[in-house]
């Protein structure tokens, strides 16, 4: 299987919203959770550059090193999951990832925040594909029905860029070498540990 992967390209970004939008719809995700959300850097500045921030599925995932009762797992196409079953709530996760991807549910004291939550790329759970328990835990599973992550589909700039991470590259490169920089790509680097331009 190709390994998967994110690109938000923030020379594209236009700061819509529709990439957080779509995954809440999909996953039905509770008000006060976004699996995905879109910040803005230099806010009003010259420079000034929007990027759709959610887990990256990090080839040397920090929250699966530092999870006590390790309820990460990477799947064979490189999809970092989590079991809320196995979960219990640390929030080591949380302060491990260099992309604030892990979350509590609920707002409140150590132990009644709930357990994490997460993109999940939407690759649902550990429960069998498609399933209404898979549903209710994770949300709806998009890669067993042959489909990409709906945040992707539904950026109208193709900003963030999700699937086979060779083909991701290739198509930045191809952008790097249209508009003369590579100054766009965003959190590539941190999560995968090369280059997409080479």
């Amino acid at each position: 299987m190709a390994r998967v992967k994110f690109l938000c390209d923030a020379d594209r970004c236009i700061e819509c919203n529709a990439c957080v939008t779509a995954c809440k719809n999909e996953h039905e995700v509770p008000w006060g959770i976004n699996r995905r959300r879109v910040v803005t850097i230099n806010d009003g500045k010259p420079g000034e550059r929007s990027v759709s921030m959610a887990c990256m599925h990090c080839t040397d995932a920090p929250c699966a090193a530092v999870c006590p009762v390790s309820c990460f797992y990477t799947t064979a196409d490189g999809v970092v999951l989590h079991s809320k079953d196995l979960c219990i709530g640390c929030g080591y996760c949380f302060y491990a990832c260099p992309f604030g991807a892990p979350q509590y549910p609920k707002v409140g004291n150590f132990g009644s925040r709930g357990k994490m939550d997460k993109c999940t790329y939407c690759a649902g759970g550990p429960e069998a594909d498609s399933t209404p328990a898979e549903y209710a835990k994770y949300g709806a599973n998009r890669l067993a029905e042959g489909k990409l992550p709906i945040c992707a589909e539904m950026c109208s700039t193709k900003s963030l860029l999700a699937g086979d991470g060779a083909i991701i590259a290739e198509i930045y490169k191809e952008r790097v070498m249209k508009r003369g920089y590579g100054s766009g790509m965003w959190g590539w680097k941190t999560a995968y540990a090369d280059s997409p331009t080479g």
